[in-house]
């Protein structure tokens, strides 16, 4: 019976495994004070008030502010630094970050030690970065409502949150609204991006440099440009919305071998769809209406599969300048146009005739602007006919061989209230 006992008490876990729940009430100083006395696992639950502090996280612990918590920091460097691993920060309005892009002074700040971060159900208000991921591997950043600072120039603001070299990192489900950029990814790998509300912003998600990656599910609103993935490779972009983003709702430069599929972009005033330099990308199944330039492809993009996209309501449909002719057609299957006069004898959902978007006029108009005043003119209406009767007379570009009759609907999820009013920032 002794050798028993010895043996359960040798092999016990010790008792500091034992997480505990610590009553913490405003003050300044007070919640770092608190922490001094913390053990690992440890619970912090923060009494409704204001917290005047400044804290660096290096064990596991969690922060629970209760939604009714406020962290007011001095004004420089992270109000929130995470050091340690297994910490979690909930429930709390964070504010009064530096003003420092040198250091990406932040709301929280989530180093390279930092594994396995947990950032949910936060209201981060005015810091200069909202949560920077810095190489913590394994970050959540979750359900946090992100209002960045107004009171520089949008380019000289910080981003909602930066990723840079954390793979594994997840954010999803937040609502970001003004600052820079929503989400700015440099040389990162492996991450999910899903779910979040942007708005205000210049770019609702920008990606540099960051390969097998998701971004799904988003919604951009009102932004200078929803989309942007640049130098990556093998990235999906599948389900989101882009509505009334200026420049463009997906822009896909120097990207490979990615997936831009299920998305709805509507009333860009320029490009629903923008491929620079982009290679054997599978673009399927997405909506783009009311757009200036339906999808406008250029500087060499081939080996694309383009099908099952629905375009709607565009100035132009596509924009590509090129002697070769590009098929938008696989396995049987092409595209809505809302402009072609389709028909379908047998009833199968596919045109009977092929559809080319762009004719030698465009090709003009594109590289001569001032030919515009010309449209009108009989000759014009005469070579329009001629290409249409003769196709062997286009100069090349897309075809679609195989149009669809109906377009692809995407539902437009409810982005909650316009929040314009909800914090200043």
């Amino acid at each position: 019976m002794r050798l028993r006992l010895a043996i359960c008490v040798l092999f016990s876990p010790p008792a500091l495994g034992l997480a505990a729940e610590i009553d913490v009430r405003p003050g300044d100083g007070a919640l770092s004070a608190a922490l001094a006395k913390a053990a690992d696992g440890d619970i912090l639950r923060l009494r409704p008030g204001v917290y005047r502090d400044t804290l660096v996280l290096d064990r596991p612990v969690t922060i629970d502010g209760g939604g009714a918590a406020t962290l007011e920091s001095a004004g420089t460097g992270s109000a929130v630094t995470v050091t340690g691993p297994d910490v979690v920060v909930r429930g709390l309005t964070i504010q009064g970050s530096g003003s420092s892009h040198e250091t990406i002074d932040s709301g929280v700040q989530l180093t390279k030690t930092a594994e396995r971060p947990v950032i949910r159900d936060n209201t981060l208000l005015g810091n200069l970065y909202g949560v920077d991921i810095h190489g913590a591997k394994d970050a959540l950043v979750s359900g946090n409502t992100i209002r960045g600072r107004r009171d520089h120039r949008m380019n000289d603001r910080g981003n909602g949150v930066y990723v840079w070299n954390a793979p594994g990192a997840v954010v999803e489900n937040n609502d970001i609204m003004w600052g820079r950029d929503g989400i700015f990814v440099n040389t990162s790998k492996n991450n999910i991006f899903r779910n979040n509300i942007f708005r205000d912003l210049r770019f609702a998600v920008h990606y540099m440099y960051a390969n097998r990656s998701e971004v799904s599910g988003n919604v951009s609103i009102g932004n200078d440009l929803g989309y942007a993935i640049m130098f990556s490779d093998r990235v999906k972009v599948t389900g989101n919305v882009s509505i009334g983003d200026a420049e463009h709702g997906v822009m896909l430069n120097y990207v490979t071998k990615s997936e831009i599929t299920g998305n709805l972009v509507r009333n860009g005033e320029n490009r629903c769809l923008f491929m620079y330099n982009a290679h054997r990308n599978h673009v399927a199944g997405n909506r783009f209406e009311g757009c200036g330039i339906g999808i406008h492809f250029t500087a060499g993009s081939e080996r694309n599969e383009v099908s099952e996209n629905a375009f709607i309501g565009n100035r132009t449909q596509v924009k590509y300048v090129s002697t070769k002719w590009v098929e938008w057609s696989t396995e049987g299957r092409g595209n809505y146009w809302s402009d072609f006069a389709a028909y379908d004898v047998n009833g199968d959902g596919v045109a009977d005739a092929p559809y080319r978007p762009n004719d030698s006029m465009d090709h003009i108009l594109w590289s001569q602007p001032a030919a515009k005043m010309l449209l009108g003119s009989p000759a014009v209406q005469l070579v329009k006919w001629s290409q249409s009767a003769f196709p062997a007379l286009l100069p090349g570009g897309v075809v679609d061989s195989h149009p669809l009759m109906r377009p692809v609907e995407i539902d437009v999820p409810d982005p909650g209230p316009d929040p314009e009013h909800d914090h200043a920032g």
